[in-house]
């Protein structure tokens, strides 16, 4: 059965259209004949958007009971079982009610699509995962409903429903989004012009990357080499000199001058000779580069020129940026250079930028190395000298006479010639036609192919062998250098990896891609098996080439042990390149290690975590619960002896002491079977809807009169929450509150109402906690600053947050303006969904 087919309407925040424009591509699709159907769609009381339901097929919803409400939820059975062409999915981010087969509403399009059924859903750009961070900064909300990247990635089309954001305010400040009591407060808090621009730019950068994918895509599977300059990318040349820092900033200069601008760097190693790179250099690049918003790349080629410019039209680069060559005036003899050659060759649809800097015409620090072995041009022009330039000097000589001896000595020299020129194999050739020319022409008999004199014959010998001893040290010595070169350029790319592996500076997939890139391949994997009979499974994959299930059907695979392979496909490497492919295997095999025991100390720190929970619940047993039971037992002695009198003071007293350590002892217990009850989540709130006068003021009952003051408005909507739970979290509040004010400054408990939420604020005029202590005293057993051992185990705060939490709400600290601390509850207004927090996650409002 083929897979259905996705459609994603992406928005940059709630409210610009996106169910709207689902919908109408709806009606779109009925028109034309396609079997289209509703499988969950939230109009939000909108009314152009709930006219748009109207004439499409609406399947019935689920209904499922959950903390003593009645919430749908689409039913996937049912929309399974009528099999639609496509289905409309709103909220793809959505987390479904416990009790639903899936966790997320994504998963149920990923079985909608499995079945063959095409979807069209909704997500904003706050709820993809890997932006959680991003959003957050800019809002100062953690988005809680989140959906995979790789999700909306695979969908055949992400369309951008796009608004500005002055128009979208428009539309709120017109009640169009939310309900008109709602308004102001989401104009003054998520829909800022700040924030809206903020997440426009968001959907509108990750849309683009989104095209620019599908065009690589386009252009690898069509061979188009030709450059689109459908988006300015600039190629930043780099040799591993001090100039490079210039050109950096010079790429990224011209980058900011188009819209969507992006550099790349990139460092070519060859076995050419070019100035040898510092390590260090290339990292203070790389450094710069990343920090200004571009990616660094190392690759290796033979030649500079070429890779450069290969490099640039792969990544569909439009400008290259290079230095002036750091060349002596006499060094162009060997050719013109890097810069001019690239300019020469880029062609029409490249720009080509030479950058001056300090460094021009300084030298190029090392003596020039004439590449890798021999050039193809140097070659030929030895092969014009060994064959064709005997007969060319015979005829020249046969104008003169110069003698034997001089005829030969200058038939030296060109063997000589052709020996540095093209190597072993043309002055062989120099030397045979050389030397039958001697022979013909030189040396009595003229004219005949014999020689009277013995002595010529060994002169011609002499001749042969001294061009032969010429050309076999030429040879070597290309050889030698092309191994120097190689050799340094495989030594500059493992000192470069080794340091970013040991320093963990490098993930799995990155250190792939660096594979894939340094070897010019089109994918890289990881795979790895349990044993010899095991399946192989893939650890990760980079690239776009075809999937790779098994070494064998790599073209390229490298054993790293007996259970583990890297294999890559789009070439077959040479044997010299597979000893940097090693080093690279065993590298990868480093970070898998490395990324697996980090996941263990992840493990083991929460089972640490669990040994210091229950030491520290030991520590509390054993002495906050044995100080109140000694006072009790020790005043309970003393009533019942016989040796002393007591007055009816003195009597009254010890049962005050008794009473007060009961009382103590009853709300440690309390606390640590809450305590207990939170951290094996067998706290189960019954949610109701109630009014805050209900419960807040009894959790001011157990707080010495005059204490507290309270300050709760009879127009405060009702909250939905389990009273017992608030009651029992006021009361840890209010005492904690209590315990850290000075005399004489009352606590001041108060409520308001704030969008789709009901925030208590309990405020004390104390000494304040610092920033980074404040996540600190909601841990359990935490107690800050010099609170006596007396003042509790420190489960009051942590208990509280917890409490908060399950009824669906938050509780955080702040500072109180003017000195002091001010807890912060959050409570969901009743009628309000439990997942949602409304100022975390609007999208339930609007889609």
């Amino acid at each position: 059965m083929a897979r259905g087919k996705l459609r994603i309407h992406l928005g940059a925040a709630p409210g610009v259209g996106k169910t709207y424009a689902m919908l109408s591509e709806a009606h779109r699709r009925v028109e034309r004949g396609t079997d289209c159907v509703v499988a969950f769609v939230e109009h939000h009381g909108r009314p152009r958007t709930e006219v748009l339901l109207h004439g499409l097929e609406q399947v019935p919803r689920r209904e499922l009971e959950y903390r003593g409400g009645i919430f749908p939820e689409m039913d996937l059975d049912a929309v399974l079982a009528r099999r639609p062409q496509v289905a409309l999915v709103d909220e793809l981010a959505h987390t479904n009610i416990p009790g639903s087969r899936n966790a997320k509403r994504w998963q149920d399009v990923e079985e909608l699509l499995a079945a063959g059924i095409d979807v069209i859903s909704t997500v904003d750009i706050q709820h993809l995962e890997s932006l959680g961070d991003v959003v957050e900064s800019i809002t100062g909300v953690r988005q809680q409903e989140t959906v995979p990247d790789e999700v909306v990635r695979r969908a055949g089309q992400v369309e951008l429903v796009d608004m500005t954001p002055e128009a979208l305010r428009r539309r709120m400040a017109h009640g169009n989004i939310y309900q008109p009591d709602k308004v102001d407060a989401a104009l003054s808090n998520y829909f800022r012009p700040g924030n809206l621009t903020a997440l426009r730019e968001l959907a509108l950068l990750w849309v683009a990357d989104r095209a620019d994918a599908y065009l690589t895509q386009y252009r690898s599977e069509h061979r188009v080499s030709r450059i689109w300059g459908s988006r300015e990318r600039i190629v930043v040349g780099l040799t591993g000199g001090p100039e490079g820092r210039t050109l950096i900033r010079r790429g990224a200069r011209l980058a900011e001058k188009g819209a969507g601008g992006e550099v790349l760097a990139v460092y070519i190693a060859r076995s050419d000779g070019l100035t040898s790179a510092s390590p260090k250099e290339l990292a203070l690049q790389r450094t710069l580069v990343e920090d200004l918003g571009g990616t660094f790349h190392h690759v290796v080629g033979d030649d500079i020129p070429a890779a450069l410019l290969a490099f640039a039209r792969g990544v569909n680069a439009t400008q290259i940026v290079l230095g002036s060559s750091r060349r002596k005036t006499w060094q162009y003899v060997f050719g013109p250079g890097v810069g001019a050659t690239v300019a020469r060759e880029s062609g029409p649809d490249l720009d080509v930028h030479i950058v001056t800097h300090d460094e021009v015409a300084k030298g190029r620090g090392l003596p020039v190395a004439r590449g890798a072995r021999l050039g193809r041009s140097r070659r030929v022009w030895g092969w014009i000298a060994g064959v064709a330039g005997p007969p060319l000097l015979a005829a020249l000589l046969n104008t003169v006479d110069l003698g034997l001896a001089n005829d030969m000595l200058l038939f030296l020299a060109l063997t000589v010639a052709a020996a540095l020129l093209g190597g072993l194999l043309p002055a062989l050739a120099s030397a045979a036609v050389g030397s039958l020319l001697l022979n013909y022409f030189y040396t009595p008999p003229l004219h005949r192919w014999a020689i009277a004199d013995p002595k010529n014959i060994v002169a011609i010998v002499i001749f042969v062998a001294v061009g032969v001893a010429v050309a076999s040290v030429v040879d070597l010595a290309a050889r030698r250098t092309h191994q120097a070169a190689r050799l340094r350029a495989e030594s500059e790319i493992l000192s470069f990896l080794a340091g970013n592996v040991l320093r963990g500076e490098t993930g799995l997939e990155d250190l792939l891609e660096r594979v894939r890139e340094t070897f010019g391949m089109e994918s890289a994997a990881l795979l790895e098996r349990a044993g010899d009979v095991e399946p192989w499974t893939c650890a990760g994959r980079v690239g776009r080439g075809r999937p790779i299930e098994r070494p064998d059907q790599a073209d390229v695979d490298m054993p790293v042990g007996d259970h583990m392979a890297l294999a890559l496909t789009g070439r077959v490497l040479p044997a010299e390149d597979r000893r940097v492919l090693a080093a690279f295997a065993a590298q990868a095999a480093v970070v898998l290690d490395r990324r697996r025991l980090r996941e263990e100390a992840g493990r083991a720190r929460t089972l640490a975590e669990g040994n210091r929970i229950r030491t520290a619940l030991l520590a509390a047993v054993s002495h906050d619960l044995r100080t109140p039971l000694a006072g009790i037992k020790a005043a309970v002695t003393s009533l019942r002896s016989e040796d002393v009198e007591w007055s009816e003071e003195d009597r009254a007293e010890l049962l005050e002491g008794i009473e007060e350590g009961a009382d103590r002892l009853d709300h440690l217990v309390g606390n640590l079977l809450d305590m207990s009850r939170l951290q094996t989540g067998t706290v189960t709130p019954l949610i109701r809807e109630i009014d805050l006068d209900e419960v807040v003021p009894m959790a001011l009952g157990g707080v010495p009169e005059g204490s507290a003051g309270l300050d709760v408005p009879e127009t405060l909507p009702m909250v939905a929450v389990d009273p017992g739970l608030l009651e029992r979290a006021m009361a840890n509040l209010v005492e904690n509150a209590v315990k850290y004010s000075p005399p004489g400054a009352p606590v001041l408990v108060a409520a308001s109402a704030l969008a789709d939420r009901v925030e208590v604020r309990v405020v004390d005029r104390g000494p304040g906690v610092p920033d980074e202590a404040k996540e600190r005293i909601f841990e359990p057993f935490q107690r800050y600053g010099d609170a006596p051992r007396g003042a509790g185990v420190g489960l009051g705060l942590a208990v509280a947050r917890g409490f908060a939490e399950a009824m669906g709400g938050t509780l955080n600290a702040e500072d109180t303006p003017g000195g002091g601390l001010t807890m912060v509850l959050t409570l969901r207004a009743a009628g309000t969904r439990p997942e949602l927090h409304p100022a975390a996650e609007p999208e339930r409002q609007a889609s």
